[in-house]
């Protein structure tokens, strides 16, 4: 049981990886086109069949990893994965209250009141009928 508890404690993904003996400059390729036919799309196969796919490439991620193939993603494709969670989690700058301009000033009196007011709406009956020519 003891072996159980030992090998837990030092698992590692990579260990597993199916990249473990390929030569490392395949991962790392000049062009960082995921096109096929592309240096990089040798590496982006071997990770296609790596058992620890998900592993690497959400490694990578997390870790800001700016070079090289990890999980069969190019540098450039996880930029957009990190920019695309980030965007998704971006709060959205805080709105006025209702009726007030962001840049009014608050009134001199104290009351709130700075004076502005909302333009006032067209009725329908102040709009012309007739068609345009």
């Amino acid at each position: 049981m003891a072996d159980v508890h030992e090998h837990a404690a030092t698992y590692d993904w990579r260990d597993e990886a199916a990249c473990v003996g390929e030569d490392p400059e395949i991962f790392f390729p000049l062009s960082d086109s995921a096109a096929p036919g592309s240096e990089a799309s040798l590496a982006r196969a071997i990770c296609r069949r790596c058992p620890v796919l998900l592993a690497c490439r959400t490694w990578a991620i997390e870790h800001g990893e700016d070079d090289g193939i990890w999980g069969a993603t190019t540098a450039a494709q996880r930029r957009a994965v990190r920019r695309a969670v980030t965007d998704q989690y971006t709060v959205p700058a805080a709105q006025p209250a209702h009726g007030r301009r962001r840049d009014a000033r608050p009134s001199a009196d104290g009351d709130g009141d700075d004076g502005w007011r909302p333009p006032p709406t067209r009725s329908a009956r102040s709009v012309p009928t007739t068609p345009f020519p």
